[in-house]
């Protein structure tokens, strides 16, 4: 395991993993899992922290929403690249440059003074998640040959992404209680620097030799520009109304900017996202519904967050453990999903778990000041989480149904993607939403009243991912090829059991794994 490893295929030889020992084999296991659970951690672990960011920073509720969508933007439009990067660059080296990048802007963002330090911090902070999360996985996948080593090692890496995701609520309740907000973010110094020290000695080079030597960097800057922009178009309206200069630019801009992107990937000679994979309706029916599914269900941390502190007046940890029931809630609807499908199919499965996902909404768009945590937190929490889980593995067995083999792992990767996007603009839109209720109010009534409208507005748009799922998605008898013409399997085939993000949906399989 020493040198580069030059192979034609994302598969190792047995030799890849002969010339190191057990020791070594799983403190590479380990810095990778490291790597995937700081990364998942962090999607999560501020939602608790927020009401107090606010207050000790003086965060607007604009900026407020920005410390998510800072991190999941820049994480989402730039995922892909990092991926690409590790083939080319070595995964190695790819995933030290992203760990130290992530490392220094938790620093930064720990010590921010003044709002802006914070979201810039968070946004660099999400570039480096985007670069890192690829290589954990590919170090991962060839370190080990194929066979019960290996399988071993995946499941250990998706056990510690979907723990990242379920304690992240937990953490951050516990840090800002016993310390402060800022420890949210500090607490991956150490964990990183130690990672970093570990993965310079003991993880070795690996490359594809096969790979292209090209970036598309132009592709991801605009199509991460693009729903950036139009995020914060859409947040401004909060301020300043639908009609504002500053507003109307921007929600021109950014979906201009969305089209020069798809312009440039019809030209460009490697494109970020090849288009000729959305002529198949399964990829492009799976990855819209899921898109529009995430743009929904995103909000309900950030809004519960708020509810449970804001308006029932729970400490960071009270919010903390309220989570826990949601948290298992998605895990358990994501491994349970594909025995469903086995039985009814994924179609059936995932327009089930959308209709959860929304009667969930529906439910928690009644909350109110005097609220019980079992009637408007845990019971309508429960339902959206599980509906969550229930919904995204056929989504994204549907998805991969329809990629050709030897874009399996960018159509995942572009499902991954298309799910936190949409989380990210939902967030934007739901925000105003419920700022548009609140007004300047800031008594609990008023609050709850904002938050359920938003709730409201997200069970109407899940109406809508039910419609796409129940009309545009293909049914599993008849769609068994692909939209190139190669055979593949049925859009209702299972796959092996997916491996999980940090919120419990099926997480990218990135480039160079088998």
């Amino acid at each position: 395991m020493t040198g580069v490893t030059d192979k034609a295929s994302s598969v190792p030889g047995p030799d890849a993993a002969a010339s190191g020992t057990p020791v070594r084999l799983w403190v590479v296991v380990l810095a990778a899992c490291a790597g995937q659970f700081l990364v998942v951690l962090d999607v999560s672990v501020v939602n608790v922290a927020l009401p107090s960011m606010r207050t000790d920073l003086g965060l607007d509720a604009a900026g407020l929403q920005w410390v998510l969508n800072g991190y999941t933007l820049a994480f989402a439009g730039l995922m892909l690249l990092g991926g690409r990067a590790a083939d080319i660059y070595g995964r190695k080296r790819t995933f030290l440059v992203g760990l130290a990048l992530f490392t220094a802007a938790s620093l930064l963002g720990g010590l921010a003074q003044q709002p802006w330090h914070l979201l810039a911090a968070r946004i660099v902070q999400g570039t480096g998640a985007a670069v890192l999360a690829p290589a954990t996985l590919t170090i991962l996948t060839t370190a080990f040959p194929p066979g019960r080593a290996r399988t071993r090692a995946i499941a250990t890496w998706s056990a510690v992404g979907a723990g990242g995701g379920a304690a992240g609520g937990l953490v951050g309740g516990v840090l800002t209680d016993a310390l402060s907000w800022r420890w949210v973010l500090l607490i991956n110094v150490p964990v990183g620097a130690l990672v970093l020290l570990a993965a310079a000695v003991w993880v070795s080079e690996g490359r594809d030799a096969s790979a292209r030597r090209r970036l598309d960097v132009p592709g991801a800057l605009l199509v991460t520009l693009g729903l950036g922009v139009l995020a914060w178009g859409i947040v401004r309206t909060e301020a300043v109304g639908w009609t504002a200069p500053s507003v109307l630019w921007p929600l021109v801009a950014g979906p201009a900017l969305l089209l020069v992107f798809v312009a440039v990937e019809a030209r460009t000679q490697d494109p970020l996202v090849p288009l000729h994979l959305f002529r198949s309706r399964a990829v492009s029916a799976a990855n819209a519904a899921m898109f529009v599914c995430g743009g929904a269900l995103f909000c309900m941390w950030y809004f519960m967050t708020l509810y449970m502190q804001n308006v029932l007046h729970y400490t960071p940890l009270q919010a903390g453990l309220g989570f826990i029931p949601q948290s298992l809630s998605i895990v358990l609807g994501s491994k349970a999903a594909p025995r469903l499908m086995v039985r009814f199919g994924a179609r059936n499965v995932a327009l089930a778990g959308v209709v959860l996902a929304g009667a969930g909404c529906l439910w928690q768009s009644g909350m109110y000041a005097g609220g019980g945590f079992l009637l408007t937190v845990t019971g309508p929490g429960v339902l959206m989480a599980l509906g969550g889980g229930l919904a995204g593995t056929p989504l994204a067995s549907v998805a991969m149904s329809g990629a050709p083999h030897g874009d399996a792992g960018l159509v995942s990767g572009l499902f991954n993607t298309a799910r936190t996007m949409g989380g990210s603009l939902g967030l934007a839109v739901f925000s105003t939403i419920a700022a548009a209720r609140i007004g300047d109010g800031t008594g609990p009534e008023i609050l709850a009243s904002g938050y359920g409208l938003a709730f409201r507005s997200a069970a109407a748009v899940l109406v809508l991912c039910a419609a796409l799922v129940l009309f545009v998605l293909p049914r599993p008898d008849r769609e068994s090829t692909h939209g190139d013409g190669e055979d593949g399997p049925a859009a209702g085939t299972v796959p092996p059991e997916p491996l999980t993000s940090g919120t419990g949906n099926p997480g990218p399989k990135v480039s160079g794994e088998s």
